[in-house]
């Protein structure tokens, strides 16, 4: 079949290689210069600068992509562990070193709280059950209701009705612990206090597979998955930006794309890794989404933004790990600004990556290359980017000079930033949002907008918006339920 997918971030990756493997005709539309969607890469000076995702786990995902073609991926590409996975850095000085290691982590828990060890422990045991009972969810299609009633006494039973918060808040009672196990949400876009607490799976999933990073950057993978890609046949159009799925008015099927030149291209199927909400309410006729209106679209909460600033210095900091998470000393309060106020917060919580200390190659000599991820609220908040971008990113710089990083302004010496705008005009991101869909209970598995499109049946979903949801693991998974489903219906 010919099947067309729009998008080439790892969601549509991951499917327009499982189709090519499966031998059909396979077409890959990418709106910008370079293939990844989130994960394009940034040169200047000298310095790589990967726009993300960087943080990588569940390798057997990706190694399973090269096996389906019967390659090797390490002959594509090299994973390598980190250790540790991040550095949980508070305004006090503490820090506590993420990881896998058991003894490590219960030997940190006794130094923060010696009566939370017995709280970790029921809390891993908690958290390996929802990952035991959740892993097989993320591969798995749901598309009837009957799929989550059937699934609905376990997630009850391992009360993933609660957040994230609160399932870990009920076993520890240092604050800081709480905070230390989490904050992941906060990486996929949701919010820790109603992100259901399916996710606090991620501990056992971190725990079990670790947390990787391929040498020359993430950006490397995309490269090998491209490679892997074109040698099974695909085909890759770049500077590309589809303008319209056509419809046919008698069938109500997708037939084909029309490009930003006019030009039309025809398909059997058609797979969007474009922003959900985007696809219906920009790519697809309202008078063929009677189930997918633009006022339901419109009514889904969506994640916050985030503001990146890439920067490179002419010195290193070796104290700094590859990821490090630097939170603030407010944290439910922080949180609520951005989710809930949808306002600018005066303080900080932050994500920094520093691959040149796993990595030197992604930097001059002597160098080291960064980026920074602070939580922003989406564009529903009304904040005017254009004013205020400038001076969040002096703010940035004097908190990490401050606290983290000494001389910092003093060793800049190249950089650049995005902002909520670049979501919504360059990553095509509806209210600018960066993960999508929000991660809360009443919009994961069958209330998320499905992998196969109810409105057009030979339109299906990859990426962040729809199951299994934001993360890698997340949107590879989606690519292999599309591919199944596509197998399946033919």
């Amino acid at each position: 079949m010919k099947i067309i997918v729009i998008g080439s971030g790892f969601g549509g990756l991951s499917v327009a290689i499982r189709l090519a493997a499966a031998s059909h005709q396979v077409t890959l539309i990418e709106k910008r210069d370079k293939p990844g969607g989130r994960a394009y890469v940034y040169q200047q000076d000298g310095f790589t600068f990967d726009g993300g995702p960087t943080i990588i786990t569940v390798p057997s995902l990706i190694d399973e992509l090269f096996t389906l073609a019967l390659k090797d991926r390490k002959d594509y590409l090299t994973l390598v562990p980190l250790d540790p996975f991040y550095n949980v850095r508070f305004l006090s000085g503490e820090v506590f070193h993420y990881n896998n290691d058991a003894h490590s982590l219960i030997e940190q828990i006794r130094k923060f709280n010696p009566d939370d060890v017995k709280g970790y422990y029921r809390l891993k045991e908690a958290s390996d059950k929802i990952f035991k009972a959740g892993l097989p969810l993320m591969a798995q299609p749901f598309h009837k209701f009957w799929d989550m009633v059937k699934v609905a006494p376990d997630l009850v039973r391992l009360q993933t009705y609660k957040s994230v918060a609160g399932f870990v808040n009920q076993y520890l009672k240092d604050e800081k612990l709480r905070q230390v196990f989490s904050f992941h949400p906060l990486l996929i876009g949701g919010n820790p206090f109603e992100t259901t607490s399916i996710y606090a799976m991620i501990h056992k999933l971190e725990q079990e597979f670790g947390i990787w990073f391929p040498l020359g950057g993430t950006g490397a993978l995309v490269k090998a998955f491209i490679q892997l890609f074109q040698e099974l046949g695909g085909q890759l159009l770049l500077n590309r930006e589809v303008q319209q799925i056509a419809i046919d008015s008698s069938t109500k099927r997708a037939k084909g794309v029309y490009l930003d030149n006019s030009e039309f291209l025809e398909a059997d199927m058609v797979v969007s890794n474009a922003d959900v909400a985007f696809t219906y309410l920009n790519l697809i006729p309202a008078q063929y989404r009677k189930k997918w209106s633009d006022l339901k679209v419109k009514k889904l909460r969506y994640s916050m933004s985030l503001f990146v600033f890439y920067f490179g210095t002419d010195i290193q900091y070796p104290q700094m790990a590859h990821h490090e998470v630097l939170l603030g000393n407010r944290y439910r309060p922080w949180i609520e600004d951005i989710f809930k106020q949808k306002m600018l917060p005066d303080d900080f919580s932050l994500y920094l990556h520093h691959p040149t200390i796993t990595d030197p190659t992604l930097a001059p000599e002597g160098c080291d290359s960064w980026y920074v991820l602070a939580p922003v609220p989406n564009l529903q908040g009304q904040i005017n980017w254009q004013l205020v971008a400038q001076e969040y990113r002096d703010r940035i710089v004097n908190y990490l000079e401050k606290h983290y990083l000494p001389n910092l302004s003093q060793h800049i010496v190249t950089e650049h930033y995005i902002d909520p705008r670049h979501f919504e005009n360059t990553l095509n991101s509806y209210n600018g949002s960066a993960f999508s869909i929000e991660p809360t209970l009443t919009q994961s598995a069958w209330f998320r907008p499905h992998n196969q499109s109810e409105d057009i049946p030979n339109l299906y979903f990859v990426g962040a918006g729809t199951h299994p949801g934001a993360g890698l693991p997340g949107v590879l998974n989606s690519g292999k339920i599309v591919a199944n489903l596509i197998d399946k219906n033919g």
